[in-house]
């Protein structure tokens, strides 16, 4: 279980409701994506967060993103692409896809999250932060050797490198970022707050859903 943000769902409402008062600016909240990304979500508006697993601001921002998701309307197709800027990233992004590929990832990726944070994950690197991963995946239902042979996989691999493109196509300066239908990014580093975050997102998701609809 994700531990709840100390203001809640309220403070989230409260932020929201100040954004709808006074929109975002760009290049203050927010950020023009120039030139502007391809989406893949045909007929919807596409948000994607860039995150780390063992990136505190990421973890802290979870619980208010999950809350966020669970109201999203049909047309909104919400994806996470784990941002890859060393060989180190590219472990967790590994794992992530690992998980994807053999369908454990929505079973398993809340509490490989808070476990990470909370178990001493995030302290790790390189193979021992892999053994760590490994261990404890294998103790929550990860079939080990179905984990181990998909970990080196070619589907793994291929995805691993798009996240590489994407992490540089998108000039990401740090995590967590937040990609509105390709032409908007959100960043911890501009707006801090989770709050504030998914309140600039939700903004800009409603004006790409507008956009969306004029079409």
């Amino acid at each position: 279980m994700y531990r709840q943000l100390t203001s809640g769902l309220a403070a989230l409402l409260l932020c929201a409701a100040a954004a709808a008062q006074q929109a975002p600016v760009d290049g203050k909240d927010y950020l023009t994506l120039k030139p502007p990304q391809s989406v893949e979500a045909s007929g919807k508006v596409e948000v994607v967060e860039f995150f780390w697993y063992r990136c505190p601001h990421c973890y802290n921002l979870e619980p208010a993103l999950q809350e966020w998701i669970k109201k999203l309307p049909s047309d909104v197709n919400f994806s996470r692409v784990p941002a890859v800027f060393s060989d180190d990233w590219a472990l967790d992004a590994r794992i992530y896809y690992t998980l994807e590929t053999t369908g454990d990832l929505a079973r398993v990726h809340g509490a490989l999250f808070n476990a990470i944070h909370t178990q001493g994950g995030n302290r790790l690197r390189g193979e021992a932060y892999m053994k760590w991963a490994a261990d404890w995946l294998g103790k929550n239902g990860v079939d080990p050797a179905k984990y181990d042979t998909t970990l080196r996989s070619f589907s793994v691999e291929t995805k691993l490198k798009r996240a590489v493109q994407l992490t540089q196509a998108y000039k990401l300066d740090g995590v967590p970022a937040i990609s509105v239908q390709g032409r908007w990014l959100v960043s911890a580093s501009m707006v801090g707050a989770p709050p504030s975050m998914i309140a600039i997102t939700d903004y800009l998701t409603g004006e790409a859903r507008k956009r969306l609809a004029a079409k």
